[in-house]
């Protein structure tokens, strides 16, 4: 059976969900925190309006940031500094706001004028359908190894090379007539409330949509 376009990545169906599913990350060290940013700006494949917005987020940028006010302070000091879910959606506003064309001087009113439902929402529409789930990201190349809760969730969420993979329990989604999704209990997404019934609609209509196109050659 091939799967119809979207279902491949249930991502691409609500970046919503996705978005919200790396709260349950939280927290980050600075390194992680900037790791995690400019893998989800690399994923989102917009073109910013000019050179120096292409700049991924550093951890002196993120700094930068705090000095000026635009990211709210981490909690603890030093090396012990953690940074949260608002944190992650602060510097990615910034960095998408500047790929837009705005500067750090506008940023700074209208960061302060930004709740933080809208901003979530704004990051979410504005990094679009290519905002990757958690496993996907913690899956992939880096620069470094995560540590902290990051890299707890990668070893709980990916197989251990060499080894069977772990018996894990599976939460059943009714999605429809005779479609059912099987999540694994552990699953970031699982975390978000209403998470369950955004993906049954989500994947109902992509269902829908693929029922309903051009039937195919003989």
């Amino acid at each position: 059976m091939t799967l119809p376009s979207g279902l491949s990545s249930l991502s691409g169906a609500d970046p919503l969900v996705a978005l919200r599913a790396y709260r349950a990350l939280a927290p980050w060290s600075l390194r992680d925190l900037a790791s995690l940013t400019g893998a989800l700006l690399q994923a989102s494949n917009i073109v910013p309006v000019n050179a120096a917005a292409r700049a991924l987020p550093g951890e002196r940028t993120i700094r930068f940031y705090v000095a000026r006010g635009l990211v709210s302070p981490p909690e603890g000091r030093g090396t012990a500094a953690t940074y949260g879910y608002r944190h992650l959606l602060q510097v990615l506003v910034i960095k998408l706001r500047q790929m837009e064309g705005a500067t750090l001087d506008s940023l700074s009113k209208e960061l302060g004028e930004l709740a933080g439902d809208m901003m979530e929402r704004r990051v979410a529409s504005a990094l679009g359908p290519a905002l990757p789930m958690p496993e996907r990201v913690l899956a992939g190349p880096g620069k470094h190894e995560p540590r902290g809760r990051v890299g707890r969730a990668m070893q709980s969420a990916l197989p251990v090379p060499g080894q069977p993979p772990r018996p894990t329990t599976c939460r059943r989604v009714p999605c429809g007539p005779g479609v059912e999704l099987l999540l694994d209990e552990r699953h970031p997404a699982l975390q978000v409330p209403g998470a369950e019934a955004a993906l049954a609609r989500d994947i109902a209509r992509l269902l829908d949509q693929a029922g309903s196109g051009p039937a195919p050659t003989p």
